[in-house]
C-alpha cells in the first residue's frame, strides 16, 4: 500500500497528515458562496456548482470515505498584493495535487477547483477535455479547510506575506 503522506512530502507538499474523515469540519453554507459566485466560477467550471451535484449528497460521500490524507503548501509571496505570487503557488500546489492524484486510488480534491483548461468546456457546450485530471475543490465539497488545523499540526495561516493551500486524497 502507498504511504500517501510520504509520498505528499517527496512530491513537495509542506505538510502532510491522515485523519479520519469524521474529523473535519464540514459546512453547507459554502454552498451559499458558489452560489453568490465569490469567486467567478459557478455554473462556469464542470468541477464547480451546481455542475458537481447537491452539497449534502458531496458531504455524505466524502463521510463515506473513513480515511483522508490532507497536504498543504506554503508560499511567500512579495507583499499581500502580490496576486501573481498568489497564482504561482497555486499552480505548483496544483502540480503536486496532479501527480499525487495519477498515483491515487480514491477521490483527490484540491484547492479552488479545475484550471486546466483557459476555458472550460462547460462554456463552450463540449464535454470535459480532461476528466481524469479535473478536480474539485474541498470547498465545494463542503469541507471547511480552516478546520484542518484543529486536528493536524498544519496551519492556515502561515505568517505575512505568504499564501497556503490544501488538498486532500480521500480514501
Amino acid at each position: 500500500m502507498i504511504d500517501y503522506v510520504k509520498l505528499c512530502l517527496e512530491l513537495g507538499a509542506h505538510k502532510a497528515a491522515r485523519i479520519e474523515t469524521g474529523q473535519l469540519v464540514f459546512s453547507e453554507s459554502f454552498r451559499g458562496l458558489c452560489e453568490r459566485n465569490a469567486c467567478g466560477r459557478y455554473g462556469r467550471n464542470y468541477t464547480c456548482p451546481p455542475h458537481i451535484g447537491e452539497i449534502s449528497a458531496l458531504i455524505g460521500e466524502i463521510r463515506r470515505r473513513g480515511t483522508a490524507i490532507v497536504w498543504q503548501t506554503v508560499h511567500r509571496l512579495e507583499d499581500s498584493y502580490d496576486f501573481e505570487g498568489m497564482q504561482r503557488g497555486r499552480a505548483l500546489h496544483a502540480d503536486i495535487t496532479q501527480k499525487i492524484a495519477a498515483r491515487a486510488d480514491g477521490l483527490v480534491l484540491g484547492a479552488g477547483g479545475c484550471f486546466i483548461c483557459e476555458t472550460c468546456g462547460v462554456n463552450e457546450n463540449v464535454p470535459c477535455r480532461f476528466p481524469s485530471k479535473a478536480l474539485s475543490s474541498l470547498e465545494a465539497y463542503g469541507i471547511d479547510v480552516s478546520g484542518i488545523e484543529k486536528v493536524t499540526d498544519m496551519k492556515y495561516i502561515n505568517g505575512v506575506n505568504t499564501v497556503t493551500y490544501f488538498s486532500g486524497l480521500f480514501l
